[in-house]
Formats: structure tokens, sequence, C-alpha cells
């Protein structure tokens, strides 16, 4: 599913991170407020969210392929039309 290139960490309940370097990271959230992963990105002294609420592992490393498979697109500017009728 997902490539080996791909660099996360996974931290599960219980543990803490101990080899930190700066990339992604999926943080287990407790059983009582729900289970899932937090996944964001460590840099020194921050914590970022990657998404903004908690997900399974499998969505989790889905969204990594996709972002790691992300390809930019140039914005094509259209023509403006300043006779265009407002009604």
């Amino acid at each position: 599913m997902t490539g080996s290139d791909i660099n996360y960490q996974i931290v599960h309940r219980g543990e803490s991170l101990t080899d930190y370097m700066p990339g992604l990271v999926f943080f287990q959230r407790p059983k009582e407020n729900g289970g899932g992963f937090w996944l964001g990105r460590t840099f020194d002294g921050i914590f970022w969210f990657e998404i903004y609420e908690p997900v399974s592992l499998s969505p989790g490393l889905i969204y990594l392929q996709e972002l790691k498979n992300f390809v930019p697109t140039d914005a094509k500017t259209s023509q403006e039309y300043n006779n265009l009728p407002l009604f």
C-alpha cells in the first residue's frame, strides 16, 4: 500500500517518542477517548497536526501515500470578461 520511502513513526499508547527526528508521526489515542491516531509532523519543539481529526492507521497511510504522489499543477488563467450581464 505505501512505499518504504515514506518515513513516519508510530507511537503506541503508553509509549513516548524516544527517537526524535523531524518528520511524520502517528500518536495512538487512548481507547477511552475513542482510539485512532493523531497524525502530524514533528519539528524542533512543535507538533503540527497534518489531519485535524483522529484517523485509523489505514486511512492515515493512504493520506501519506497521496501526499507522496501529489503532482502540482499550474493554475490556468482564464480570460476576463468585462461585459458580462449582471442579471
